[in-house]
């Protein structure tokens, strides 16, 4: 009973909050969430990168707001992105952590989400790009039938994808329900095992010195486009893309489901592969930084961003249509190709002055760039609110004026104000981040944060090392690089902090 009215005040609190932000009637502007893959803080220009210039998201921080304590609520892909559609922290779903090839649909038709949410608003709703949240009902994806349950089972109206990740089988793309292009008389076969003891793959010797990018490690199985992937496939030959037309691809299906729909209020959640690892750019952008394929493909990222500012800007919904650039997690390195992101390097800082990247619960891992633009009701700015991108789905229904049905979103929280930079906007007063099974997990508080590893098991191929010990205590106002652990001198604040930690995670919800 005190759960039910607890969110009824919630819904009440919304509406009221979005009624007194754009006036009676709450303004329902087009929405495009660009989410950059394994993008970290250092990473563009605007957040203090030198070696490289990213002029169009540069823009977006620039004439919007930069926030200096933007979270993902993961240190991987799959967990964020879930996050990021529920509302609700990916270690409270089963199975949420990086998903493999064929992996079924892992949000659940019914599911409220953020495209549902503002679907339910009047919203033509679109996903574009990466979704590596599976398809199709178990035991595994028809992928010479329908995909179903998919995007369009969970609010969105269209979608194009990228089914899993550019690093894992198949490769090819899936437009609504049905792989593109697929040939009947030529089938895709995917699995975990070789189909046959003849099939090529990325650990033969004769195979891997014909590779037009060598693996580190574990990406030796099937070779497509001269690159060893994760997993096994055949068949579908006339489907498969070419690593280096990804980002050509989301443009232009971007660009084409925005005109169809500019007439409406949309939602266009624009989810780049860049710069997923085997970061293999379009031959254009090869060469453009001195950092290898790695670097390049952050301008390839920016050239993306600033191909939806320009058709926006040319269908004049400049100022009828809000920004919010994220990503899904922090940086990663040599993360299973040699591709020279270790070895050219040089002054370079992924995580900028932060601990930490991909798979980290140290800040480098989910401290993110974190950038909102509305011309003309976001003034230009810099905030140090804290804000995750699990709080969009409540935001967004708030923006919109949408009730937020019981038991939705859990774990997201309004955060508009801060958003949309209102001078009286207060951000985050508590957030979780979780490493990718969810077991690993870190409180903050404040300026107060506890590290908690349950399940951490060393990997010689990341590009940080944890501390010792199961916990870990830090004062982030004071030691915002989590260099002195603090958990023998505070005791009392590690009991706490834990406390609050296992209290969260068991409760099944933070918002309230």
């Amino acid at each position: 009973m005190r759960f039910t009215h607890l969110i009824s005040l919630f819904t009440i609190i919304t509406l009221l909050s979005a009624s007194s932000l754009v006036g009676k009637e709450p303004e329902k502007p087009n929405v495009i969430v660009i989410m950059a893959d394994d993008l970290g803080w250092g990473d563009v220009s605007c957040y203090g990168a030198t070696e490289l210039s990213t002029p169009n998201i540069d823009k977006l921080a620039k004439q919007g707001l930069r926030f200096t304590q933007g979270y993902c609520s993961a240190s991987t892909c799959t967990p964020t992105r879930f996050s990021f559609l529920t509302g609700m922290y990916a270690f409270r779903q089963p199975g949420a952590g990086i998903a493999p090839p064929n992996a079924t649909a892992l949000v659940k038709p019914g599911t409220e989400t953020v495209a549902s949410i503002l679907q339910k608003s009047g919203y033509k709703t679109s996903v574009i790009g990466k979704w590596h949240l599976g398809l199709g009902a178990k035991p595994k994806p028809d992928w010479n039938g329908l995909l179903k349950p998919g995007p369009l089972e969970i609010g969105f109206d269209y979608c194009f994808l990228l089914p899993t990740t550019n690093d894992r089988v198949p490769s090819v793309y899936v437009e609504n329900h049905r792989v593109k292009g697929l040939d009947p008389k030529d089938p895709l076969w995917v699995g975990r095992k070789k189909p046959s003891p003849d099939h090529p793959t990325g650990k033969d010797p004769e195979v891997r010195k014909k590779l037009k990018m060598d693996w580190s490690h574990g990406h030796n199985h099937t070779v497509h486009n001269g690159i060893g992937r994760i997993g096994y496939y055949t068949g579908g030959k006339s489907a498969r893309w070419r690593d280096e037309d990804l980002a050509d691809e989301w443009v232009k299906q971007s660009v084409k489901w925005i005109e169809k729909n500019k007439d409406k209020p949309f939602f266009l959640f624009f989810s780049s592969h860049d710069l997923h690892v085997p970061r293999m750019p379009h031959e254009r952008f090869h060469g453009k930084t001195k950092l290898g394929f790695r670097g390049d493909a952050i301008v390839q990222l920016d050239w993306c961003v600033g191909e939806l500012i320009k058709t926006v800007d040319r269908l004049k919904l400049t100022e009828k249509t809000m920004f919010v650039f994220v990503s899904d997690n922090g940086p990663v390195l040599d993360d299973g190709y040699k591709d020279g992101a270790i070895t050219k390097l040089g002054k370079h800082k992924p995580s900028g002055p932060y601990r930490g990247g991909k798979y980290s619960i140290y800040e480098g891992g989910t401290k993110t760039p974190f950038i909102t633009y509305w011309p003309g009701k976001i003034k230009p700015g810099v905030s140090d609110k804290i804000v995750c991108t699990i709080d969009l789905p409540t935001s967004l229904a708030a923006l919109t004026g949408q009730a937020i049905p019981k038991n939705a979103f859990l774990d997201s929280l309004n955060v508009l104000p801060a958003l949309l930079g209102q001078s009286d906007a207060k951000g985050r007063d508590h957030l979780i981040q979780q490493n990718n099974s969810g077991k690993t997990l870190a409180l903050r508080v404040g300026d107060w944060k506890v590290l908690s590893y349950i399940d951490a098991k060393p990997r010689k191929h990341l590009t940080y090392q944890k501390g010792p010990g199961k916990y870990e205590l830090y004062n982030l106002a004071e030691d915002p690089q989590e260099k002195k652990n603090l958990k023998d001198s505070h005791p009392e604040k590690l009991q706490s902090m834990l406390e609050k930690l296992e209290e969260i995670r068991k409760a099944g919800r933070t918002r309230s």
